[in-house]
């Protein structure tokens, strides 16, 4: 049986998710921020079964990074990531082109999680309706899974496409879709995949599985369908710790109307220092349900 369940608080614009009786994470449904942050749902913060905190909010070095989250810093030349968007010929700038994804309703909110509509907002247009899957899966006495769904459709009668920095002169920064801030600790995480060891190795790599290794817990990230797979993620852990996918790491990605995309990411938080067979174990257990 599955030990996690969802509470809901009293104020209808947030919850918490609980595993085996620990509450594990708080997901803001109605954020109050600036428009420069690219308001948007997200789940902060995020611990392990012991309570310990694997996520970050609003850090100094980088606000609009808010806990776990989408974020696309270039849908159709609006910036759904947060902060300045980047230029092609000019580098970082800012603009006032920032979108919104505003909450329209739950779908199901129940025992293990919820399921959420969206929209992708730029103005009075919206751009993209999003269905957001959410639950948490007990995996042991120290490690639970958060399996996350995205399902963008392009309600429009027109094409819209996604970027990045990397699509618009940016190398090596093809950063946009699924999205982990992880707390800064006394030095820098451990990376590994399956096949790579550190930072520079695991970023831009579409591995199956990859691990950022902290102090005292250990997120591993999966992805859960093919597509999903065949993003590369991003990695970084010397600068910041965070790690996400990249939907437009080369090229941008295009929604025809009527047409949707798709992506499965599974997170295990676990506590303590897991070692790669471990984590791979853990992955392959999360992903499987």
């Amino acid at each position: 049986m599955n030990p996690c369940t969802a509470e809901g608080h009293s104020s209808p614009s947030s919850l918490t998710l609980r595993c085996a009786g620990h509450p594990v994470a708080h997901y803001t449904v109605h954020p109050e921020c600036e428009p420069r942050l690219s308001p948007r749902p997200f789940l902060h913060p995020v611990t392990t079964l012991a309570g310990t905190p694997v996520t970050e909010h609003r850090p100094t070095d980088h606000p609009h990074h808010l806990g776990v989250s989408v974020a696309v810093p270039d849908v159709e030349g609006h910036n759904f990531w947060g902060g300045r968007t980047f230029v092609r010929g000019q580098g970082p700038t800012e603009l006032d082109n920032h979108g919104v994804q505003r909450h329209e309703s739950f779908v199901v909110r129940g025992p293990d999680g919820f399921v959420e509509e969206l929209g992708w907002r730029a103005g009075e247009r919206e751009l993209l309706r999003e269905r957001r899957t959410v639950s948490v899966t007990g995996l042991s006495p120290t490690a639970w899974a958060l399996d996350f769904t995205l399902c963008l459709t392009n309600l429009s009668p027109t094409t819209v496409t996604l970027g990045s920095p990397a699509t618009n002169g940016r190398p090596g920064a093809g950063y946009g879709g699924f999205f982990w801030r992880a707390p800064r600790g006394q030095g820098a995480p451990e990376v590994c995949t399956p096949d790579a060891v550190g930072e520079a190795a695991a970023h831009g790599s579409p591995a199956e599985w990859l691990a950022l290794v902290g102090e005292e817990w250990t997120l591993v990230f999966a992805g859960a369908t093919a597509e999903t797979r065949r993003d590369p993620w991003f990695v970084r852990a010397a600068e910041y710790p965070g790690v996400g996918s990249s939907l437009a790491a080369a090229r941008r990605l295009a929604i025809a109307p009527g047409a949707s995309l798709v992506r499965r990411v599974v997170t295990v938080v676990a506590d303590g220092r897991l070692r790669p067979r471990e984590a791979q174990a853990l992955a392959l257990k999360a992903v499987k349900g």
